[in-house]
């Protein structure tokens, strides 16, 4: 399957997003860069939806927050690491409260869990982080916390929903022109390798920075 965007597209756009947040209107925050996808050939309600997780080489929040759920051993690794946790029994002080639950499911963009702590989940917080799409990824005592952090804040989403556009944050307007074409082609490809008809199922794609002008990519 061929790529229909060539190198030297993808640094232009990646340029044009980059030269108007930096130099154009330069905001006081550091911009979300978004790419912008719409469909054809696709009917939600009747074609299958697709899903998938793809790893990008930068990530592309910088301020993107993971909260481990641990055991002890867990807890203090984060902790030594400046990775923000909490162990079974501040969980349990939560008492399912739903409004904490939804607080907690707020105040972080996403949840590691011990193997041991994971099962607990839905027993000592109900339904609420799985309901705001946040349930936890597990994580083993072989596994490296630091680099499990570092892999869930590089890795990005693509979801049907009930329409034919969807986005995604795929770079910030921190990144170098070459880092922000890099994750828009490593997303490009794989979205497109989660249609059924590959490229006949795009219509348009555009990059976009949080207040910027969108950039027609294809």
């Amino acid at each position: 399957m061929s790529s229909k965007i060539t190198r030297d597209m993808l640094l232009e756009t990646s340029q044009n997003v980059l030269t108007y947040s930096k130099d154009t209107k330069k905001r006081n925050f550091v911009e979300t860069v978004e790419l912008q996808v719409v469909l054809k050939n696709f009917d939600p309600s009747r074609d299958k939806r697709f899903s998938g997780t793809v790893r990008l080489r930068n990530a592309p929040k910088p301020k993107f927050t993971v909260c481990v759920l641990g055991d002890e051993s867990h807890c203090d690794e984060a902790r030594a690491n400046n990775i923000p946790a909490m162990t079974v029994d501040e969980l349990k002080k939560l008492n399912k409260d739903k409004k904490l639950v939804r607080k907690l499911s707020q105040q972080y963009d996403a949840f590691l869990a011990s193997d041991v702590v994971i099962r607990q989940i839905p027993r000592i917080l109900g339904p609420g982080l799985n309901k705001a799409g946040k349930f936890p990824t597990a994580i083993t005592h072989s596994d490296s916390l630091v680099q499990k952090v570092e892999e869930i804040k590089s890795t990005i989403k693509f979801q049907a929903k009930k329409t034919i556009c969807l986005a995604v944050a795929v770079g910030n307007v921190g990144m170098t022109t070459d880092e922000l074409a890099a994750n828009i082609n490593l997303s490009v490809n794989f979205l497109v390798s989660l249609l059924k008809k590959n490229w006949q199922n795009v219509r348009a794609l555009y990059v976009k920075s949080t207040m910027g002008k969108p950039q027609r990519l294809y």
